[in-house]
């Protein structure tokens, strides 16, 4: 990869409440450090700490914006489903989603 090239990155992180944060960076590593430095995100900073459980890597910001929108509209069981974990996870039974 040059180096002008970025790496555009889908990612989903587990808060310390069990809940799902996913978002956009060209820079896991860093982005994640951010989120546990409590300079992420308002929603992960009272809620670390926090890791990341899943991620996907995308050509363009554009794509990486699309899986993100795209996962953000799923119910609780449909995301554990789609990062390929259980149909039926114990939070989503709890919840009734």
């Amino acid at each position: 990869m040059e180096k002008n090239e970025k790496i555009h990155t889908f990612y989903v992180l587990e808060c310390s409440d069990s809940s799902y944060y996913a978002g956009y960076t060209n820079d896991l590593t860093k982005r994640v450090k951010v989120h546990n430095e409590g300079k992420g995100a308002k929603y992960t900073r009272a809620k670390r700490p926090v890791v990341c459980i899943y991620h996907e890597t995308f050509d363009t910001k554009s794509e990486a914006l699309q899986a993100e929108y795209a996962f953000k509209q799923l119910s609780r069981k449909q995301k554990t489903h789609y990062m390929g974990g259980p149909k039926n996870d114990e939070i989503s039974e709890i919840d009734g989603v």
